[in-house]
């Protein structure tokens, strides 16, 4: 089996079969696995070890008590002076010792060598140690009872249908297989949306097949965690509010507490998204958000419970007329008063920048800045606003740049830097929302799984660069190297290419209202949602310096002057904290509006030879999987094209200004 014959290969992702083992380590090494202890803990990881060599390298080992003089692979746990879930893999002349702190530690350590003995890094004398960098990594699937996906773009849901929880238990623990490989270790499976019958999850109706599916995760490593509506006290017909500092509400979630984890006795916690988008919350009875989260927390303490709780808090009935109010400040302006008021197992789950999974937005102020509260920052993997899994957009790209932002707190503050600190404004975790379900490649698109692996990389190892993400992600799921090479390259320069054509200069939401997919100039600018570029015929953006909405004084002195000076801000936000006049001079000695021109036609250009880039690949992947690919990208040149034209055709209709180079813009 090999790419161009097995388009069942992609149905495991970065754990695929490799035609001959072609690896330094002699064969006879992998076909012997001894377990230190022989029972107990290990079994598990044992086992993937001998899936992972059968089904990936086709070599069939046996497990021993104890090594033998032929040497082989020794499981053990209880390595001195490292951290919980770490591991250490050491080949040495008498075979390969892979040593975990823990269970936990043994299994990524498992995993961690496979992935390396597939790319042929595995040699004498080498010694590895590896450690989680976060204690959190978390992923969030917004899935619906009805087996729908909220901004699921890989079809439906991979644990419900028909309001009941149903699934593949062979797929279940295939997937977890999957999520264990690149160490996620929490696990959300319902829509923060709770709605319908949805509320009804932490009732005796659901709690017992819930059950069953946490013990298909456990072994993995990981634990679930179930979204919870914050009126489900009245809602579920129990109380006449939900007001947190009602006695009857809290003892409520107390008794619902105990029911939940008297059947997951190691569910993780709830996650909570309330006072948003029409969700009900504190706010409607006067309280803070320290008050409902506070209250959650108590109730589920006992049990080590924990209460993830969405900063996804804004005015969503926003007049467009008042240009007083900006959506960018709403988390700053509604958290940070409250940094040091939430109990130690409330965390406060923010959104990576300050509006909603953009194309490009600066990253939120509230980190760096939040000194007593525990908190996650929240990325988005399912391409919601970045081509739906249709167009290519490696996120590994933006989230790099996410990841290498100095919040300018102190010293040694780039986010970074920050995740796993436990000392000052540290980084909890990171919570993923994901981008899987029950399409057999997982993803729809099949490079989109590079952002479901590429995810799971950084919220192990922030520092990953997304160049040597891509390298390792092409060459585990494609055996071919010029496919692969070829694959890395896409992958590299397609998020700057969706840039391009769709928004850039940091203006954000000219998007079709709804569904998120094509372009839509001026969509969202007279709704609700307070998501206003404000374009008129002589200027774009948000003044969000000190003269306008004051969103810069959010940031530290030297970070609000970086942004609020248009010589020194990044020219990539330049839209999203300045109103600018179309004749502005950037960088490059253009105008404005001509970059504006130029991008959209650059980016379509670039769409177009990432197609044929493509193209230059058939016979040499899969056919199935080439097609698949094909067809997106068909897609996606269709989508540039769009954007393209629409985009251009607006501002010259706008301001009846030529493109400089003569290119066709509609009239």
């Amino acid at each position: 089996m090999n790419d161009i014959q097995s388009h069942e290969a992609r149905y495991d992702c970065w754990l695929q079969h490799r035609d001959t083992y072609t690896g330094s380590l002699p064969e006879e090494t992998l076909k012997k696995i001894f377990l230190m202890p022989a029972e107990g803990p290990l079994t598990h990881a044992a086992g993937e070890l001998r899936r992972g060599l059968e089904k990936m390298f086709g070599i069939s080992a046996k497990c021993g008590a104890k090594c033998g003089a032929g040497g082989g692979i020794t499981l053990e746990i209880g390595a001195g002076g490292i951290p919980p879930e770490a591991f250490i893999i050491r080949a040495e002349d008498r075979g390969v010792i892979i040593t975990g702190a823990d269970e936990a530690g043994c299994l990524y350590g498992v995993y961690r060598f496979l992935a390396l003995l597939a790319q042929g890094k595995i040699c004498r004398g080498m010694e590895i140690t590896d450690a989680p960098t976060t204690p959190i990594r978390a992923l969030n699937h917004w899935d619906n009872l009805d087996g729908t996906i909220e901004r699921g773009y890989a079809g439906a849901s991979l644990f419900f249908k028909d309001n009941r929880v149903e699934y593949d238990p062979v797929r279940i623990q295939d997937y977890a297989r999957l999520l264990a490989s690149v160490g996620i270790n929490r696990l959300s499976i319902n829509n923060v949306n709770v709605r319908g019958p949805a509320k009804r999850l932490i009732t005796e109706e659901y709690l017992p097949e819930l059950a069953k599916l946490a013990a298909i995760f456990r072994p993995f490593g990981i634990r679930l965690l179930l979204s919870v509506n914050f009126s489900s006290p009245c809602s579920l017909g129990a109380c006449a509010s939900a007001d947190p500092l009602d006695l009857a509400v809290a003892e409520w979630w107390k008794r619902r507490a105990d029911m939940v984890y008297g059947a997951i006795p190691d569910l993780a916690g709830f996650l909570v998204k309330a006072d948003s988008e029409g969700e009900s919350g504190p706010f409607q009875y006067g309280r803070t958000h320290a008050d409902g989260a506070n209250m959650l927390a108590e109730a589920v303490a006992p049990h080590n419970g924990i209460v993830f709780w969405r900063c996804f808090v804004y005015n969503s009935t926003q007049d467009w007329r008042d240009t007083g109010v900006d959506r960018a400040r709403a988390a700053y302006d509604h958290f940070m008063p409250l940094d040091g008021a939430f109990a130690d197992n409330v965390i406060l789950q923010i959104k990576h920048g300050p509006f909603d999974f953009q194309v490009r937005e600066p990253v939120s102020p509230l980190f760096g800045a939040l000194q007593k509260t525990r908190h996650l920052m929240e990325l988005q993997i399912t391409q919601e606003y970045t081509g739906h899994q249709i167009d290519l957009c490696y996120l590994p790209s933006m989230w790099e740049w996410v990841m290498n932002f100095d919040t300018r707190h102190g010293r040694n503050t780039a986010i970074k830097d920050l995740l796993g600190r436990s000392d000052g404004p540290g980084i909890g975790g990171l919570a993923g929302v994901g981008n899987v379900g029950l399409d057999r490649c997982w993803t729809g698109h099949p490079l989109a799984q590079a952002n479901l692996y590429g995810y799971g990389r950084l919220a192990w190892q922030p520092s990953l660069s997304a160049q040597a993400i891509a390298e390792e992600w092409s060459a585990l799921t494609f055996t071919n190297a010029q496919a692969a090479g070829t694959v890395e390259k896409l992958l590299l320069d397609s998020y700057r290419i969706y840039e391009k054509y769709t928004a850039p200069f940091g203006v954000c939401f000219m998007v079709t209202p709804g569904l998120h997919y094509g372009p839509d100039v001026e969509g969202y600018e007279f709704s609700r949602w307070g998501t206003y570029h404000r374009a008129d015929r002589e200027a774009i953006g948000i003044d969000r310096t000190e003269t306008g909405t004051g969103y810069t004084g959010q940031y530290p002195p030297e970070n609000a002057a970086l942004f609020s000076d248009t010589s020194a801000c990044p020219e990539n936000l330049l839209l999203f904290f300045h109103r600018l006049r179309y004749d502005f001079k950037m960088r490059n000695g253009r105008t404005l509006l001509q970059n504006i021109y130029d991008t959209h036609f650059e980016g379509y250009d670039e769409a177009r030879k990432m197609r044929d880039l493509w193209l230059s690949l058939e016979g040499r992947v899969c056919q199935t999987v080439f097609e698949i690919v094909k067809e997106r990208l068909e897609r996606q040149l269709e989508n540039a094209r769009q954007w393209r034209d629409v985009i251009n055709t607006s501002f010259y209709r706008r301001t009846g200004i030529d493109d400089a180079q003569g290119r066709k813009i509609y009239r």
